[in-house]
């Protein structure tokens, strides 16, 4: 016997990034010049496309550092894709809740571990180190859907900061690793690259310790202990 699906309940997007305002306007904009053929599951893959794109560029800088451009192509494929999918489903009002919002962070968590994976896997960061910071992502990711589910709220952006950002910083990366190269370490057996991926992995364990304390304290308020109901009781 098929069950019915669940009911998909509105979610609360919350994005403070900086560049959200003047992104929503482009994005509407280029939505709005879509040809009919073009779908949102296209542009999906277009985004995915895209994070392999990166993958490559960075494993393949071992063979030289030029192959670093196929990683900076790869951030601009992947925020094409990435960002229209969804604006074209809402401009259009073609939205599948439950189907998009699987899809979509399914992608979403796949593209950054290829992202994060191809940045360890190039002779600029040790894999090591480019772990620590795909944790740090994953774990606010996780945050992220629990705080779906009991709050309703989808938190999209940290410190004034979203994805579009993250991509932004990620080229300068990039371009840093092609105009300094890579060598000995600049600290002993770490590099430069290494302690900057470090710290921002570990800003983002932070973040998801101090974001997951403040909504705990949030639910705790809503939802009172009823320990002292119980005792009355008996």
């Amino acid at each position: 016997m098929r069950h019915k699906p669940a009911e998909f309940q509105p979610i609360e997007r919350i994005q403070e990034n900086v560049l959200a305002r003047s992104e929503r306007r482009l994005l509407t904009w280029i939505c709005s010049r879509f040809p009919p053929w073009v779908s949102p599951d296209m542009l999906t893959y277009l985004g995915m496309l895209g994070a392999f794109l990166i993958f490559s560029g960075y494993t393949l800088s071992n063979l030289g550092e030029d192959w670093l451009w196929l990683a900076i192509t790869g951030y601009v494929v992947q925020w094409f894709g990435d960002s229209t999918d969804g604006s074209l489903a809402r401009f259009r009002k073609i939205e599948r809740p439950r189907y998009g919002y699987f899809l979509d962070h399914s992608c979403d968590g796949l593209a950054t571990t290829l992202v994060v994976v191809g940045i360890g896997l190039s002779p600029y960061v040790t894999l090591e180190v480019a772990l620590v910071a795909l944790a740090g992502y994953l774990l606010l990711s996780i945050h992220a859907f629990l705080s779906v589910r009991v709050l309703g709220e989808l938190k999209l952006s940290y410190l004034n900061a979203g994805p579009t950002e993250l991509r932004f910083l990620l080229i300068g990366l990039t371009l840093a690793m092609m105009a300094f190269g890579h060598g000995p370490g600049w600290f002993g057996a770490i590099s430069g690259f290494d302690l900057f991926v470090g710290v921002v992995g570990a800003i983002l364990i932070m973040l998801f310790v101090k974001q997951t304390a403040v909504t705990a304290r949030r639910l705790a308020v809503e939802e009172p202990s009823r320990n002292g109901e119980w005792r009355d009781r008996n």
